[in-house]
C-alpha cells in the first residue's frame, strides 16, 4: 500500500485507475536444486549423515565415498540414454540411503525430545523421497522446501517450473501493480481471480472489487457479481472499445518479466509458504517503485530540457536588446 501512496503522490497513478485491472498468473520459482531421481536421495543421505554425526548415532556404513560417484554415474547414463544402467543404479542408491534411514529409525528413542522431533521430521521427508515414484502426486521436490510444487508451463525452452503460482493484478492504463498475491496449491486460474480482485480492493484503499477486469482464456467459466469480465478471444457483445481493451491484456506479460529479471520474482529464497506470500508482495511493490523512479526521471529530464530553452531564449532576447558597438 506504501508504494501505491507514493505513486499517487507523485502524480503517476490516478484515482480512478483502480477501476479497471488486468490480471494473470504466473510462477515464481523457488531456490531450490533441480529434483533428478539421483539428486534428490544423495541429498538426502547427506543430511542424515550430518545428522547421525551431530547426534553421536552409529552407522554401520556411510557411504560417504561411494554414494557420490554413484549419483554422478546416473547422470552419465541419463546423458548416454542407458536406462536400464541407469535405473539400476537408482535402485542401488534407494537402497544405500535406506539403509542409513533404518538405522538412524532405530536408534531415534537414544535422543532427546526436542532433538528427536527434529531428526524424525528428516527421517518422514526422507521416506517420502524414497518411497514417491513417477506418477504419483503431492510429490516432494525439495528436502529443505516441501511446498514447493510442480508447475507445467507448456513451454519449449521451460515445460515445468518448481515454485509456486502467484496472481499479478495492474492497473489497466500506468501498469503499476495492484496486487501481487501466492497461491499454494496450483489452483485453477478461474478460482483464484475472487481472492486476487479482493486484494486489489484492500491494497487501493477502495475496499471494493474493481468495475473491470481483464483477462485470458484461463479464466474461463467464472463470473463475479457486480464485475465485468473481458476475456481474450470472446466474441460476444464486442465493441470497437472493448476489443481495444481485451488488447491491452497483453501489457502484463511484460511487467511480469521485468519483475522476474530486474527483480527477484525470479528466484524466491524465503522460507516456507509465509516468505512465498512475502516475496510476493515485495516483488510488486519495488517494481512500482522502478516505475516511479522512472516517472521522476522522466520529469527532471522535461523540467531541464524546459530550462535550457528558456535559457537559450533569453540569452538570445539579450543580444538582440544590447546596442552594436561603433
Amino acid at each position: 500500500m506504501a508504494s501505491i501512496d507514493a505513486a499517487r503522490r507523485g502524480q503517476v497513478l490516478k484515482a480512478s485507475s483502480a477501476h479497471r485491472v488486468i490480471i494473470d498468473t504466473t510462477v515464481m520459482p523457488k531456490a531450490v536444486a533441480h529434483p533428478t531421481d539421483s539428486q534428490l536421495p544423495e541429498r538426502s543421505r547427506q543430511h542424515l549423515v550430518k545428522a547421525a554425526s551431530e547426534h553421536d548415532l552409529s552407522l554401520r556404513q556411510n557411504y560417504n565415498r561411494t554414494a557420490p560417484k554413484l549419483a554422478a554415474q546416473i547422470g552419465r547414463y541419463a546423458h548416454a540414454r542407458q536406462f536400464k544402467r541407469m535405473h539400476r543404479a537408482v535402485r542401488t542408491l534407494r537402497t544405500r540411503v535406506g539403509r542409513i534411514h533404518r538405522e538412524i529409525q532405530r536408534q531415534l528413542h537414544k535422543l532427546p525430545e526436542q532433538a528427536g522431533a527434529k531428526v524424525q521430521e528428516l527421517l518422514q521427508r526422507t521416506g517420502r523421497i524414497l518411497s514417491q515414484r513417477k506418477q504419483d502426486k503431492n510429490k516432494l521436490y525439495a528436502l529443505h522446501a516441501p511446498e514447493v510444487e510442480c508447475i507445467a508451463k507448456g513451454k519449449a525452452r521451460t515445460p515445468y517450473e518448481f515454485g509456486v503460482k502467484v496472481s499479478v493484478a495492474t492497473t489497466f492504463k500506468e501498469g503499476l501493480v495492484v496486487g501481487m498475491r501466492s497461491m499454494p496449491g496450483n489452483p485453477y486460474d478461474g478460482h483464484t481471480l475472487a481472492q486476487a480482485l479482493e486484494q486489489v480492493g484492500i491494497v487501493t484503499g477502495s475496499h471494493t472489487m474493481p468495475g473491470t477486469v481483464i483477462v485470458d482464456k484461463g479464466y474461463r467459466g467464472v463470473e463475479i457479481q457486480g464485475v465485468r469480465i473481458l476475456r481474450w478471444g470472446q466474441r460476444r457483445g464486442m465493441t470497437r472499445t472493448l476489443r481495444a481493451m481485451i488488447k491491452r491484456r497483453s501489457a502484463i506479460e511484460p511487467a511480469i518479466g521485468h519483475m522476474k529479471m530486474d527483480g527477484w520474482l525470479g528466484r524466491n529464497r524465503l522460507k516456507g509458504v509465509l516468505g512465498d506470500a512475502l516475496h510476493a508482495v515485495m516483488c510488486g511493490a519495488g517494481h512500482n517503485l522502478r516505475l516511479i523512479l522512472a516517472a521522476l526521471r522522466l520529469y527532471c529530464a522535461r523540467f531541464r530540457l524546459l530550462l535550457a530553452v528558456v535559457l537559450a531564449r533569453l540569452v538570445e532576447h539579450l543580444r538582440s536588446s544590447q546596442p552594436m558597438a561603433l
